[in-house]
């Protein structure tokens, strides 16, 4: 089996919109899932009328970096399909408030991994 792989941890993006996007990527060829996510950056297309530019910008540098991966190790782009797309749940990011307040924002991060494969 020839598979590249790329991988963020915490990630500044939600666990829940990541694992929609990856649900709808895997299993596809990675053209078509590169132009998804363009699609969706762009607001050209929706996923039940939601486009998730942030979570879909950073699924998109990751799905780049898989690629890159892979021409890396001299396997044919034009073969390369989304074989996994994993997202795990990442520690909460504390944003730090003035000195009078208890606790500052909590914000959503998570892990994602995305493997490529040549078939």
């Amino acid at each position: 089996m020839k598979i590249a792989s790329a991988k963020v941890n915490e990630a500044r993006v939600s666990m829940k919109h990541s694992m929609i996007l990856c649900r709808e990527i895997k299993g596809k060829r990675l053209e078509k899932a590169k132009k998804l996510l363009e699609d969706l950056v762009e607001g050209k297309r929706s996923l039940d009328r939601k486009y998730y530019t942030r979570t879909a910008k950073i699924i998109l540098s990751i799905l780049k970096s898989a690629e890159s991966n892979a021409k890396q190790k001299n396997y044919n782009p034009e073969k390369l399909f989304v074989k996994r797309a994993h997202v795990n749940q990442s520690r909460p990011f504390r944003r730090p408030r003035s000195k009078h307040r208890l606790r500052g924002q909590t914000l959503k991060s998570a892990h994602v991994l995305i493997e490529v494969e040549e078939r």
